[in-house]
């Protein structure tokens, strides 16, 4: 029976006998559901089951963001995928800073978004339609006991097919920033970034719409702010109520949501080898990327593509992971190194609070140091324009 596949497999296996491949998968987000439809598609005799700890139709978060054309790398590799996707998208084509209660307007860089759940759910319709087995509601806690050709650990930040990470010399460490991720009642038309000065110090609000009339809105402080405003004594309904009053004027009368919106620092997760004997591992339980370029998730699903065409294209298994490994981990090493640098930005954007609006804006636009001045006319004209123009004003001023 399909429902029996596993210990079948399993019997035969302690008996010397291998009848097809068998793949374990720790971990239904994105990135295992992903890798998991992959795997299938390519080679459907092969058996590949997903264990996922939460019950059926339960995630963390509210939308998921990508920088503008994110997906494309889905058009050629899974057309499938990325047409079941993009239609449920929310776009926009540029993005919003609020400083000092002005807007400036960084025309050219655009993104899109997807609500996490509906994400989860289509991912999930695909793997189910192409034959893979998803077990909810089941904590693993032993990886020596699963029996498989190989075990994909798609399990996140605490991932346990990772374990203490010496295998795979992991190295971690935390930014200083607090942020809190909730959902807001109202949509809003390109993501958002309102930074405020509160009586507790500095505060910013990432906020971006991922259905039409629902928004993911993160609030984000330094170090100093967050003690400073008693949000370590606060428990999340009245953090969610401190919040909705700092950022009154941006929701306009809009509530938020909570769904484990508990303040968290982003780690800086680095694993040196993405693979030890049949353990691989994939997404946030290799890497992380800071949400400010909007690159998780991605990250994620592109690691699953790789690792999907290693598998393919190699008859062994750890040829495969060798492959997958110098294939993928130079390509991802440079967007997190470059995440890393945005999430540096935030953790100072304090310091830089007395910048007029469109200087400070020029300052977050080029905090990469990785965009030219030329470059950024060519994405940004409208802004470029605007900015040539205060500063000239301010060097004939300045005469």
């Amino acid at each position: 029976k399909e429902g029996d596949c596993f210990d079948v497999c399993s019997s035969d296996l302690r008996r010397g006998i291998v009848l097809t491949r068998r793949i374990e998968i720790v971990g239904g987000g994105p990135a295992g559901l992903y890798v998991a439809s992959l795997l299938k598609r390519d080679d459907p005799t092969t058996i590949v089951r997903i264990r996922e700890q939460n019950p059926d139709g339960a995630t963390w978060g509210f939308g998921v963001v990508f920088s503008d054309q994110a997906l494309d790398f889905l058009k050629s590799d899974d057309p499938e995928t990325y047409d079941l996707i993009t239609p449920k998208m929310e776009r926009w084509r540029n993005m919003t800073l609020v400083h000092q209660g002005e807007k400036v307007t960084l025309d050219g860089i655009g993104f899109s978004a997807v609500g996490r759940l509906e994400l989860i759910q289509i991912l999930q319709r695909r793997a189910l339609s192409l034959g893979v087995k998803i077990v909810h509601d089941t904590l693993v806690t032993d990886i020596d006991s699963i029996e498989a050709d190989l075990i994909i650990g798609a399990d996140g930040l605490n991932s346990v097919v990772r374990g203490d990470g010496e295998n795979f010399r992991l190295t971690i460490d935390y930014f200083s920033n607090r942020f809190a991720w909730f959902g807001a009642s109202r949509p809003f038309d390109t993501l958002t970034q309102t930074f405020l000065k509160t009586r507790g110090g500095v505060v910013n609000a990432h906020h971006y719409r991922y259905a039409p009339n629902m928004s993911t809105f993160i609030v984000e402080c330094d170090e100093k702010s967050f003690f400073a405003h008693g949000f370590d004594h606060m428990d999340q309904a009245q953090t969610t109520r401190e919040c909705e009053e700092i950022f009154r004027d941006t929701l306009d009368g809009a509530s938020l949501f909570t769904n484990r919106s508990l303040w968290r620092q982003f780690p800086k997760l680095w694993c040196e080898n993405w693979y030890h004997g049949n353990r691989v591992l994939i997404g946030d339980a290799a890497h992380t990327a800071h949400f400010s370029i909007g690159s998780g998730t991605r990250l994620a699903m592109e690691d699953a593509i790789v690792l999907s065409q290693s598998i393919r294209d190699c008859s062994d298994i750890s040829e495969a992971l060798k492959l997958y490994e110098s294939t993928r981990k130079p390509i991802a090493q440079k967007i997190v190194v470059a995440a890393n640098t945005s999430a540096h930005w935030y953790d100072s954007f304090g310091q830089k609070m007395s910048l007029k609006p469109i200087d400070f804006a020029f300052d977050y636009v080029t905090r990469s140091g990785r965009v030219d001045l030329d470059r950024l006319r060519d994405l940004s004209p409208s802004f470029m324009q605007r900015y040539d123009a205060e500063a000239g004003e301010k060097s004939v001023a300045t005469a």
